[in-house]
């Protein structure tokens, strides 16, 4: 109901919970609803559009709850986004060499559903029907039950690689974990892929981002850490919010996101992070993490630059920037020659297949 325009068509009278609205009276009950896909066939749930996921707990109308995206999002290409099943996505994952992370979330028996482990199975058993390699799968769960049932059921194969998203939230230190999070348990019992949010990855040591007690004691035990989520943050001038919440003191301005990037990649060493947005992960991984020039390789001088807004282009596709191929072109020298034709050159485009500018 936050990810789909379900409320405002016909099927929010199939709905577990219908809305409501919030309550201004004295109890200030937040606006709510409960729509899940267990309550509508996939046909049904076919019929609906894709949304930013967002809420208005404050919304006295299904309007206005569907219009809670945060002020420093856009809705500017919400425009009823295409849904597909999860076999669906596969295909089209597959389709582009792409790896799989699916989560399952908690799920509710419907009326014309599944039961719980039918959807366990069924998860890994759509992979398997498609032909994909487990290694390309990552499944992951806050459920430590589905973890489990992974492990026992698929853990030659696809269990090699489940991922238990921990959401025993604590601050990062053993005293406030260690009621929570058993790692030798966890080692013991097959797991190898665990996934915090990153600030409980995080402590301040003298006056900046380092690894917290939990990132070292995960390690230490073998396991391999993936963390969640940059950039859902909004501006950091602030603090950064939640996904901040042990370094909020420290955390200043939007280039502290760089800051805490490389703590977790080269001092924590995780294996991969979730973002919401693709560019700042992009570039840190080309620039920073794997390179392929130095700083003694030539560059391209503004006198050497072709004439013509086509072969200019041409010439910045091969040459590069963020490392791909091996010799990198000079931003300087690109700023000076766009008078030569009517674009705009804005930086290295967020997506690892095209490492040039975009026009």
């Amino acid at each position: 109901h936050t990810t789909t325009n379900i409320l405002a068509t016909s099927l929010a009278s199939k709905c577990s919970q219908a809305f409501a609205p919030y309550n201004s009276s004295g109890t200030g009950e937040a606006a709510s609803a409960t729509c899940c896909t267990s309550d509508i066939t996939l046909a049904e749930f076919k019929t609906l559009c894709g949304k930013m996921d967002g809420a208005d707990g404050m919304a006295a109308t299904v309007e206005e709850y569907m219009a809670g995206t945060a002020s420093w999002r856009t809705d500017l290409y919400s425009t009823c986004g295409t849904l597909v099943s999860h076999a669906e996505s596969i295909s089209l994952i597959k389709s582009h060499g792409r790896k799989f992370t699916p989560e399952l979330k908690t799920y509710t028996q419907g009326a014309v559903a599944l039961s719980y482990d039918q959807v366990r199975t069924k998860v890994v058993q759509e992979y398997i029907d498609a032909g994909v390699d487990a290694g390309m799968v990552w499944l992951q769960s806050f459920n430590y039950e589905d973890i489990e049932f992974w492990l026992d059921n698929f853990g030659s194969s696809f269990g090699l690689q489940v991922v238990f998203l921990d959401g025993n939230y604590c601050n990062g230190t053993a005293v406030d974990c260690s009621t929570d999070d058993d790692f030798a348990t966890l080692v013991a019992a097959g797991l190898r892929y665990i996934a915090p949010p990153q600030q409980m990855l995080i402590q301040v040591v003298n006056g900046g981002y380092a690894p917290s007690e939990y990132a070292v004691a995960a390690k230490s035990s073998g396991l391999k850490i993936i963390t969640w989520t940059l950039e859902r943050s909004g501006p950091l001038s602030s603090g950064g919010g939640w996904y901040y919440g042990t370094s909020n003191d420290i955390t200043n301005n939007d280039g502290d996101v760089f800051e805490m990037l490389h703590v977790l990649a080269q001092s924590v060493g995780i294996e991969g992070i979730f973002s919401d947005w693709p560019a700042t992960v992009t570039f840190y991984a080309n620039c920073v993490l794997s390179p392929t020039y130095s700083s003694s390789s030539p560059v391209v001088q503004v006198d050497a630059l072709p004439q013509t807004c086509g072969a200019l282009k041409t010439e910045y596709k091969n040459q590069a920037c963020c490392g791909q191929p091996a010799k990198p072109f000079s931003f300087a020298a690109a700023v000076e020659a766009k008078e030569r034709c009517s674009v705009c050159i804005v930086g290295c485009a967020p997506y690892a297949d095209h490492p040039y500018p975009v026009w």
